[in-house]
């Protein structure tokens, strides 16, 4: 018996392509209803402001072959079966790896990834042409329990002044969870650890001016009940969900580009799989203008050399990155004893 399948047509910038969708009926959002027609639906319906937003960027897949309440795991080498027409790039991971990752360049180009049971994507900060330098300056606020996406509102507010003193102009979107992304196009001259350092520098001037309610603090014990500005997801292959993409979350919300004048009027449960299409259609892309102004990270890196100066290091990476520069140790100030930690941070091992 043959299985379920439809096709959907799919017009882009070399003409319509025909995307198959198997088990179009399939629920991928039992508590929303939301099938797999729908999704594929939903990038084709916002497919130029998607692929605005992510295009000609090394994106990983978030991949649920059931639904988004079963297993889930991250494609970055691209899937077998993959049509001609999408491209792919070869990008430079922490451990010097070099692997393949998939482009999306028009919009069929997301329609299969939707049929490889993509429900989330997650593109680099940097273009095909250089992806060693990012183009994107990245900042994402994420409320710890007890906070919400209404305490990251005035922290996201206070940033974009931080950064707009900085000379650099910011945008923002919601995460679709509770949290808010910033970000800013910057000039591509600055390498993975430079870009790093000045999103540290701009959290740090953020916890200076908000010590209540914001914290750079990386280990969980330290941060209570504020909005953590994650500064690791500036760090080489760490991405958050791109502009337009859907979520993972019960509501299939969306991380949706909104105006600066519009953040505090509207909630992340506004922007769901369903109702993004006709806000886009009605007010058009909030993110359209993003890279009409390119700033640079010069301000910034001077504050990162003033806190360094003062006393204020380097920020423990991520757990599976390699030991880097300078960074302190990778145990939790709770359950870290001196005498096993030299001055550079490096265990010692008796």
């Amino acid at each position: 018996m043959a299985s379920e399948a439809t096709t959907l047509t799919v017009s882009g910038p070399q003409g319509d392509r025909e995307m198959r969708i198997s088990s179009p009926s399939r629920v991928i959002w039992p508590g929303a209803g939301v099938t797999k027609l729908d999704l594929a639906r939903y990038v084709v319906a916002v497919g130029d402001a998607f692929v605005r937003a992510i295009g000609d960027r090394p994106v990983a897949l978030q991949r649920y072959p059931d639904s988004v309440q079963g297993e889930m795991f991250f494609s970055k080498n691209p899937p077998k079966g993959k049509p001609e027409f999408i491209r792919e790039v070869p990008v430079t991971f922490p451990s010097k790896r070099v692997h393949p990752m998939l482009v999306v360049d028009e919009p069929a180009a997301a329609v299969w990834m939707v049929q490889m049971n993509t429900v989330v994507f997650h593109p680099w900060p940097a273009r095909t042409l250089d992806t060693d330098h990012p183009d994107q300056l990245r900042l994402d606020l994420d409320p710890q329990p007890g906070r919400g996406f209404a305490d990251a509102v005035p922290a996201a507010l206070e940033l974009r002044e931080v950064l707009r003193e900085a000379g650099i102009e910011p945008y923002v979107k919601t995460s679709g969870n509770r949290g808010i992304h910033v970000f800013a196009p910057i000039r591509p001259e600055h390498d993975y650890i430079a870009v790093r350092h000045a999103v540290i520098a701009a959290a740090r001037e953020l916890e200076r001016r908000m010590p209540d309610r914001v914290t750079t603090a990386w280990w969980k014990e330290e941060r209570g009940e504020r909005v953590f500005v994650d500064f690791n997801q500036a760090a080489r292959d760490r991405t958050i969900a791109g502009a337009y993409s859907p979520r993972a979350t019960a509501g299939a919300t969306v991380s949706m580009p909104i105006r600066w004048e519009d953040l505090g009027q509207v909630e992340p449960g506004d922007f769901t799989v369903r109702t993004v299409p006709g806000i886009v259609a009605e007010r058009g892309d909030a993110w359209a203008g993003l890279g009409e102004t390119v700033g640079a990270l010069d301000v910034l890196l001077e504050w990162w050399e003033r806190d360094l100066a003062n006393g204020q290091g380097e920020m423990p990476y991520p757990p599976d990155y390699p030991k880097m520069p300078g960074e302190p140790p990778r145990v939790q100030p709770s359950k870290k004893v001196a005498e096993h930690w030299d001055e550079s941070g490096n265990r010692i091992e008796k």
